[in-house]
């Protein structure tokens, strides 16, 4: 088993498992022992100390020994998590307290917004069968349908000949098409 302490290792452990793995196992129980000093949910102290190593990996790069050692940057990275979490749970709070007691909807609203979403229903088919295509078809098509360039254009823009483009903008509106001649389903 490795020993964390030397910077070089430290900031291996975004691309090295078995140094992140070394350096989780040393430093975990301090992390939890941090966290559970300030969250008193067990399930939020799980998820914090989770964003701790992530956020330990996302920036072991830029970790510096002369400022401390390792389970210092940890206690470092752990408030500024705790921090973070305790200013959404207030913005939390505040959008609540602001909320309460105001209806959301009335009735007139409720309905206007139902029936944008009836309205759109077939739009959001068109989009959900464009999404099932592979990104550089999904791309053509929207070169070509939406940015109403031709299919030579589109082509040069993403650097494949033209005869390529064609056959995949035949497939890509075949594919498209059958999709959008399948049964809906019913929502309630």
């Amino acid at each position: 088993m490795r020993v964390m302490n030397s910077p070089p290792e430290i900031r291996c452990i975004a691309t090295d498992p078995d140094a992140f793995e070394d350096f989780y196992r040393e430093h975990i129980e301090g992390v939890q022992r941090s966290i559970a000093r300030r969250v008193g949910d067990p399930h939020l102290a799980a998820d914090l100390t989770a964003e701790v190593f992530l956020a330990a990996i996302d920036s072991a790069a830029k970790y510096r020994p002369d400022r401390g050692v390792p389970g210092a940057w940890l206690a470092g990275i752990a408030r500024n998590v705790v921090a973070a979490e305790t200013r959404r749970q207030a913005r939390d709070r505040a959008t609540v307290r602001r909320l309460a007691g105001r209806p959301l909807l009335d009735a007139d609203a409720l309905s206007r917004i139902e029936e944008r979403i009836d309205a759109e229903r077939e739009s959001r088919r068109v989009h959900a069968a464009l999404a099932s295509l592979p990104r550089r078809d999904r791309a053509l098509m929207e070169l070509v349908a939406v940015d109403g360039l031709s299919v030579t254009e589109a082509a040069a823009v993403l650097g494949v000949k033209p005869g390529t483009a064609r056959v995949r903008l035949h497939r890509s509106r075949a594919r498209v098409q059958s999709q959008l001649a399948l049964p809906q389903e019913v929502k309630p």
